[in-house]
């Protein structure tokens, strides 16, 4: 079995807009952080209210870390043209939860197919290079249920172990919610198994 991964790198914040030229076309990029698919299409549609003029606003997206989903979209160019060489430029980056789109305005030369991919490649790569990119842990919640009686304990633990509290209620009855990088997720659930008045579940 592979090691498991337990960091990702995506952006932290939408990347400046760039601009690439060839043969008098315009070339418009931008890099966006997203989370979830339903940001993509306000996104995009943001772009053309910005290029009014732009025939096509081409772009690529993924998410996801362990179970990777992607989108290429080549808004009207000649098929895999445009959205597949921008998708080649996330996975050249390794980078994921992100939206790659280009902003064409065409020029009155017609560049080709092979042109047409150089170009929307070069975009996309210029968009990534001009973004911030930043390593993120993946992170997995447990909620602990317990008695008060053993508040002492559990937290000794959690502060020996360096867990993250997320949120606590230290009542009678107590919970508490706990984060870990997800590689340490297996050790987590042993150490407080041992404590047989703990209860324990994870959080999906």
């Amino acid at each position: 079995m592979g090691e498991f991964k337990d960091t990702y790198q995506t952006l932290s914040k939408p990347s400046p807009e760039i601009l690439f030229k060839e043969k008098k076309s315009k070339f418009f990029g931008y890099a966006f952080p997203i989370l979830s698919d339903d940001e993509i299409k306000p996104l995009i549609a943001s772009i053309r209210k910005k290029h009014p003029n732009a025939g096509h606003v081409c772009y690529a997206w993924q998410l996801g870390v362990q179970n990777i989903r992607y989108r290429a979209n080549d808004d009207g160019e000649p098929n895999n043209s445009a959205g597949q060489p921008i998708y080649g430029q996330i996975q050249s980056f390794k980078v994921t939860n992100i939206l790659v789109a280009v902003a064409r305005i065409f020029g009155g030369t017609k560049l080709g197919v092979g042109g047409l991919i150089a170009a929307y490649r070069t975009a996309g790569q210029m968009a990534l290079s001009s973004a911030d990119v930043i390593t993120k842990t993946i992170t997995a919640h447990f909620k602990l249920n317990f008695g008060y009686d053993d508040l002492d304990r559990v937290m000794r633990i959690i502060k020996q172990k360096k867990y993250k509290v997320v949120s606590q209620e230290l009542e009678i009855k107590c919970a508490l919610v706990i984060s870990v990088p997800q590689n340490q997720s297996d050790e987590l659930v042993s150490v407080f198994q041992e404590l047989h008045k703990v209860s324990i579940t994870e959080i999906k």
